[in-house]
């Protein structure tokens, strides 16, 4: 069942419609609820490697649903440290829990400091 419309405010967000959790120098990647809907039934995700170093704005994988594939896009720069392997197997945890079960991989920062590069709630509302 999809999940309701949200945005939570403890996150950041891109304008490529990712967003991050940031704790110190870690930080949890994942797409939110407006890419989900956009893109229907997520059936596939494909990650990058645990150790692979993902750019600020570039691709770090993609997400396949019934209507098109689409890049990851990550929002930050850093070293992956671990992919969800449950959206792995099941895809669809995406559209049920953006936020939650539907993390994507998890990063150490390259600079933490750069989340203040990243749109807050509102301002990430004000963009859709």
């Amino acid at each position: 069942m999809p999940a309701e419309e949200s945005y939570p405010e403890d996150l950041r967000y891109h304008r490529d419609h990712d967003w991050v959790r940031v704790d110190g120098d870690e930080a949890v990647f994942g797409i939110t609820w407006h890419a989900q809907d956009a893109l229907g039934e997520v059936v596939y995700f494909e990650p990058p490697a645990v150790g692979a170093t993902v750019a600020a704005d570039g691709s770090y994988g993609s997400l396949e649903s019934v209507k098109a594939v689409s890049d990851v896009i990550a929002p930050l720069a850093g070293t992956v440290t671990a992919v969800n392997d449950r959206v792995v197997e099941s895809p669809e945890l995406v559209n049920e829990d953006p936020y939650g079960d539907g993390w994507l991989i998890r990063v150490t920062l390259d600079d933490p400091s750069s989340v203040e590069s990243l749109l807050d709630a509102a301002a990430y509302r004000a963009l859709l």
